[in-house]
């Protein structure tokens, strides 16, 4: 939701948490100071910053320092804790269901770094939608897993931008790209695959931006107003032929009980007025939101943390995450499920079983 920025960034501006999340995602070690994480990733230290790297510096017992080989196998091991609270054998995917997967995850080469692999290896899904790939396709190899079938649509101008893919074990009937509209089309954010009994949507809908200093308004609101009016002609003439599941990253909260701070949040992209009365738009002409069809008064479902202030641990996070499906293909989905232990993205997947 709030990772979405120009391409030219200035590191100075950016929190301690999003400057190792930074080098993350370019293999770097990510210990130390801000001003020794500005050197790491080439950029220029701020005079201020500086002088803070020097005082921590002084005093007469200095903390002993975590090398970074330390510091990564801390990370490591954390996320090995947390990850084990998961039981991947629930919920049962009975004879004859399909068992898919969305998760948006930051980045292609950050889910590899993090055990993107061990991950499928645990969760075993029949299909696994990605959000935000940031990689050109063309560098996926494409028996890159042992199994599935693999497609990917990349962003046009930037391969390190959005993008869209999807794993699945049984082979479509057909894949499209993008949903026609070329003002749309350019950064990958939508892929769809066609089975015998549903079409597949997987996508990455774009946020509203940061909010404008004069309208205290999210600053591309109606560029989104735009996608979600598109969007939704798109999803009513794929449902004309047959149901659909709709799944990814819908940038969207849409109501209260769907994130921990409504109250502060009715201006912040994801949350304005605007954006869900607009997803309530999609529900109004015959589609389900299933996860809340299943579990209406459910909180603490969140599927998206933000990397700041250590949101995660604290629970302050946002259901933007979701699968939609057309009502008359709603008693195919027996079961909705979030894996919030499962780490390496700001995001966590959301799965759903899908009787076929």
């Amino acid at each position: 939701l709030f990772r979405e920025q120009k391409m030219e960034e200035d590191y100075s501006k950016l929190t301690v948490a999003q400057l190792k999340e930074k080098l993350k995602e370019k293999g770097l070690p990510v210990s130390g100071a801000k001003a020794v994480l500005l050197e790491r990733l080439g950029a220029p230290v701020p005079e201020k910053t500086n002088k803070r790297k020097a005082e921590t510096q002084k005093g007469p017992k200095p903390k002993k320092a975590k090398n970074d080989s330390e510091d990564d196998e801390d990370e490591e091991e954390e996320e090995k804790k947390v990850s084990n609270q998961t039981d991947f054998s629930r919920p049962e995917v009975p004879a004859g269901s399909l068992k898919i997967v969305t998760w948006n995850i930051v980045s292609w080469n950050t889910a590899q770094k993090h055990g993107l692999e061990k991950y499928l290896e645990d969760e075993k899904p029949d299909i696994l939608c990605f959000n935000e790939t940031k990689i050109d396709q063309s560098k996926i190899p494409e028996d890159v897993f042992d199994g599935y079938y693999a497609y990917f649509n990349s962003c046009d101008y930037n391969a390190g931008y959005a993008g869209t893919g999807v794993i699945t074990k049984e082979k479509p009937i057909s894949v499209t790209k993008g949903i026609g509209i070329e003002e749309h089309d350019t950064e990958g954010r939508c892929i769809t695959l066609e089975y015998e009994k549903f079409y597949l949507i997987a996508t990455y809908i774009p946020n509203s931006g940061e909010k404008d200093p004069d309208t205290k308004m999210p600053k591309n609101l109606d560029k989104r107003m735009k996608w979600d009016k598109d969007f939704q002609k798109y999803l009513k003439d794929l449902d004309a032929k047959k149901p659909i599941v709709w799944c990814g990253d819908l940038n969207v909260a849409h109501k209260e009980i769907d994130l921990k701070n409504p109250k502060t949040n009715t201006k912040t992209s994801g949350f304005t007025k605007e954006e869900r009365e607009s997803f309530g738009k999609f529900l109004d002409e015959g589609f389900v939101d299933t996860y809340r069809h299943h579990y209406p008064k459910e909180t603490d479902c969140y599927t998206f943390w933000s990397f700041r202030g250590g949101a995660r641990g604290k629970g302050i996070g946002w259901r933007l995450d979701y699968f939609v499906c057309s009502e008359r293909f709603l008693p195919s989905v027996t079961d909705v499920f979030v894996r919030k232990y499962v780490m390496g993205s700001d995001h966590c997947p959301l799965g759903c079983i899908v009787k076929v």
